[in-house]
């Protein structure tokens, strides 16, 4: 346990720093599915690292392990964590379960101001045009999700740019982008190493979006343009927008669009998919570490407490390994030797 039980902060380590640097080289679509992988998976293993760590020293405190019926100092010879490794694992996994909490509850707030936005926009069809000479484009999601254009916006575009804008927010809310961002943002709350995943995500669904446009138009260079003069103009608008043109790395987005389409590359993806597996079959081990050595625990308090008494499990308990002197089980008295 005491090596498996680091490996997926290892992982997790290697995982923000390549993966950003990969992402924005591959394809956007698989890309932006490779990172939300690793971000819950490397999420998981970094929560339950620091779950077995520290119940590595709550379960050494002498009233626990009188509860549990376990020994104390078989616990520490078989796993010798030092306590205040423990002690700093229980801190951060609390720190780290809060900051979760309050960012969910963040993420509930956004989802019903969205629901709230849509409801109050007038008409009932996809596209809803606003009276507003600030240059505005984005997507609403909802059930259904609503894509906002302000009129400054329709005047800085041409008729195929607008149709290469409306193409990229469509596909916002067809391939339900906002879903990708909310788990990003919720496991970075989780695991702060994993922020790196969380901005470059952000940019990997304006590329996914982007290309996906340029797909439904036929035109690359339609899509650059509108990409590039949609940025432009609302450069001095200060209203955020959950899913919008504008947004991500509006230059990076455009030379991408402007070369060849991004052709696909299975050996990233592969190398990837080999750090997740090590993650998960770690922590597993380091799982089923952590219950072997308990029931060795029980087994050395069982074998104290009948050695102190003098006695001997009775019927078909003699042979049981796993045994276990609890205040709940019977044992007779051996006889004692004068």
């Amino acid at each position: 346990m005491l090596i498996s039980v680091y490996v997926p902060f290892a992982v997790t380590a290697v995982i923000s720093v390549l993966a950003p640097r990969l992402a924005r080289r591959l394809t956007p679509r698989p890309a932006a599915w490779a990172l939300a992988c690793a971000a819950l998976v490397t999420a998981g293993g970094w929560t339950g690292s620091l779950a077995l760590l520290a119940f590595t020293g709550i379960a050494q405190i002498p009233q626990v392990a009188a509860e549990g019926h376990w020994s104390v100092a078989a616990l520490r010879a078989e796993d010798p964590v030092y306590a205040v490794v423990a002690a700093v694992s229980a801190l951060v996994l609390a720190a780290s379960v809060v900051s979760l909490g309050v960012s969910a509850l963040r993420q509930a707030r956004r989802i019903a101001r969205v629901r709230r936005e849509c409801k109050a926009l007038r008409g009932d069809t996809e596209l809803a045009v606003v009276d507003d000479d600030a240059p505005l484009a984005f997507a609403l999601p909802g059930a259904p999700g609503r894509i906002v254009v302000s009129r400054g916006m329709l005047c800085c575009l041409g008729d195929d740019e607008r149709e290469a804008l409306l193409a990229h927010e469509r596909a916002h809310l067809r391939r339900r982008h906002h879903l990708f961002l909310s788990l990003w943002r919720l496991t970075a709350a989780l695991n702060p190493l994993l922020r790196p995943l969380a901005g470059t995500g952000a940019y990997v669904l304006e590329r996914w979006a982007d290309e996906e446009a340029a797909a439904q138009v036929g035109d690359r260079a339609v899509v650059a343009r509108a990409v590039g003069r949609a940025a432009l103009a609302s450069a001095g608008v200060s209203r955020p927008a959950l899913l919008a043109a504008t947004g991500g790395e509006v230059p990076q987005r455009v030379r991408a669009l402007l070369a060849p389409p991004p052709t696909r590359r299975s050996l990233p993806f592969l190398a990837g998919a080999v750090l997740l597996f090590v993650c998960c079959a770690s922590l597993a081990n380091a799982a089923s570490d952590s219950d072997r050595m308990v029931d060795s625990a029980e087994r050395a308090q069982c074998a104290t407490l009948l050695g102190a008494a003098g006695a001997t499990p009775t019927g078909d308990h003699r042979d049981d390994p796993g045994f276990c002197c609890g205040p709940h089980h019977r044992f007779e008295e051996g006889e004692h030797r004068s």
